[in-house]
């Protein structure tokens, strides 16, 4: 048979992971000491980057001209409309000083951030009390400990139930977590990432551990070119192989907020703390060395180079910037009521609220709100708080924060020779605030709270 060469063409969807996007999904998760952190080791590495004087600033103009980088027509004044800063200016508002303490807390444990995930889930009773199983069965990594048909044994459950929460709870943040295998976690965030089929896939799948054998070696195996396999590899080495490695550090953190809630008459406004916050900008003195003969052209590709990172690096600090700000606004518009009477007046809310309202996906809105925190008339609260649970109550539905803050109350005044048993907490609730709960959750509550059980309470006289 004889041979020929032909050219097919051929539509395959594909899912790339730029820089630009990696570097956008990694800021945004970061809080303010975090990316900070992350500023200061940005500026010792690129040269390119400064940070901006107050009484100084470069013309955008002049970076449109000889020698700039080449970017899409009108980027450059969407990118700095802020004057290089990617947070909005407030020099125009009379600002009040922040009446806050340092505050030392221990930050926050994986098993606490999935709980938070799964009272927004809407899960029905029995898939959430799975999901809470799985979830105390995880190691530090964020994988099972136990198979799923033991899981289903211990419940008493059938196995398809808690695979179909299992498989849920794996698109939870982090991606990936309550896995049994490697080759699993990273299937979910390549299924999270878009990239449901295709060459990555095939690799995690079928050849994952011939993974470290190489480019080379891979392509030869699958009769693929070189250039397609490494796109693939790189994508999967971008992925996170232990989604709970974030949380287990158990270290103390020092907050500072990331918003302050602030009146603007009669309206609640938001606004992005930055006192201290480095404002990047690009020195000039490089686009003149562009624009310079005498250069090497090495220097020039070097310097090109720099530039473009400290681009994509304002880009997505102003795009983290603008996100983070129009959930605060839209936190500050839902919860007015805490805002003005304190956390027994929290609503209840859901993350797809708030994303519906912004125009982002849930996930977005969660690692928004991750490890970011808020500056209020009440104290500092984590951005999480905004989104409590619902309870059943007399005029609709009330948020759990509301529930511990009417504990706190009924316990404060109760009489200290005849405190309130479990039971009878309840049975308060519901008479006086219209809020039905059973015993468990009012000891649940009364746990998290740290107060003590009646016969602890009780006072002889």
């Amino acid at each position: 048979m004889a041979l020929e060469l032909k050219i097919h063409l051929q539509q395959r969807p594909e899912l790339i992971i730029t820089p630009q996007l990696r570097l956008a999904l990694k800021l945004l998760q970061l809080n303010r000491l975090e990316l900070e952190q992350y500023l200061r080791e940005e500026l010792e590495k690129n040269p390119v980057l400064e940070v901006q004087d107050s009484d100084y600033e470069i013309p955008l103009e002049a970076w449109m001209n000889d020698g700039a980088p080449s970017v899409e027509e009108g980027s450059w004044e969407d990118l700095f409309e802020e004057e290089f800063s990617p947070y909005p200016s407030m020099a125009f508002e009379e600002r009040e000083p922040l009446n806050w303490e340092a505050q030392v807390r221990k930050e926050e444990g994986l098993y606490e951030h999935l709980l938070w995930q799964i009272s927004l889930a809407g899960f029905s009773e029995i898939e959430r009390r799975v999901a809470e199983y799985l979830i105390q069965n995880l190691n530090d990594r964020g994988y099972l400990t136990l198979e799923p048909e033991e899981a289903a044994r211990d419940l008493g459950v059938p196995l398809d139930l808690v695979e179909k929460v299992r498989e849920r709870l794996k698109f939870f943040d982090p991606v990936g977590v309550g896995s049994v295998r490697v080759e699993e976690c990273l299937l979910a965030q390549l299924a999270y990432l878009g990239v449901a089929d295709g060459l990555p896939v095939e690799i995690v799948r079928n050849h994952f551990q011939e993974i470290p054998k190489g480019q080379e070696f891979l392509a030869r195996k699958l009769g693929l070119p070189e250039e397609e396999v490494g796109r693939a590899l790189e994508l999967i080495r971008g992925l996170e192989p232990f989604p709970g490695r974030a949380f287990a550090s158990g270290t103390t953190l020092y907050l500072e907020p990331d918003v302050v809630f602030y009146r603007e008459g009669e309206r609640w406004r938001a606004r992005l703390y930055e006192e201290g916050f480095p404002r990047l900008r690009i020195n000039a003195r490089y686009r003149r060395l562009l624009a310079d003969p005498t250069v090497p052209r090495q220097a020039k590709m070097f310097i090109r180079e720099k530039l473009r990172s400290a681009e994509w690096l304002i880009k997505s600090l102003d795009q983290r910037g603008k996100t983070l700000l129009r959930v605060a606004e839209v936190l500050a518009e839902l919860q007015k009521d805490f805002l003005e009477k304190g956390p027994a007046h929290l609503r209840p809310l859901t993350l797809k609220e708030v994303a519906e309202r912004v125009g982002v996906h849930e996930s977005t809105v969660s690692r928004v709100t991750h490890h970011k925190y808020a500056e209020t008339p009440h104290g500092l609260y984590e951005l999480k708080f905004f989104f409590p649970s619902g309870l059943k109550g007399g005029e609709g539905t009330v948020s759990s924060e509301a529930v511990k803050e009417y504990l706190k109350e009924l316990v404060a005044h109760e009489d200290p020779e005849h405190p309130y048993s479990d039971q009878e907490l309840a049975r308060v609730l519901a008479e006086k605030y219209k809020v039905k709960i059973a015993r468990r959750t009012v000891a649940k509550y009364r746990e998290i709270l740290g107060i003590p059980p009646a016969r602890a309470r009780k006072k002889m006289a």
